[in-house]
């Protein structure tokens, strides 16, 4: 069984890793992201990459799944803001 530390990191994952899926779902149902800003995402990514790398050193899988998961997931909604950038 995990310990109490694991199972609140596995649970504030993936809190963070679907607090971007609400946005993702309006976009892609809007075909709208003009107002979604880029340099905001890029800097999460940056944020997101350096906690798959600390998690690949510390071999945490945990950190490695979930900060993958919203690096995919900010991958996916900048994908949909340049596909829907001249939709207003």
């Amino acid at each position: 069984m995990p310990a109490q530390s694991e199972i609140i990191g596995i649970a504030a994952g993936i809190c963070t890793g679907i607090s971007l899926l609400p946005q993702l779902i309006k976009i892609i149902g809007e075909k709208k992201a003009d107002h979604i800003s880029v340099v905001m995402l890029l800097v999460l990514m940056a944020g997101l990459g350096g906690w798959v790398w600390y998690g690949i050193l510390k071999e945490d899988y945990p950190i490695i799944i979930t900060n993958s998961f919203s690096f995919l997931i900010n991958c996916c909604i900048i994908f949909f803001r340049i596909r829907y950038r001249n939709n207003k």
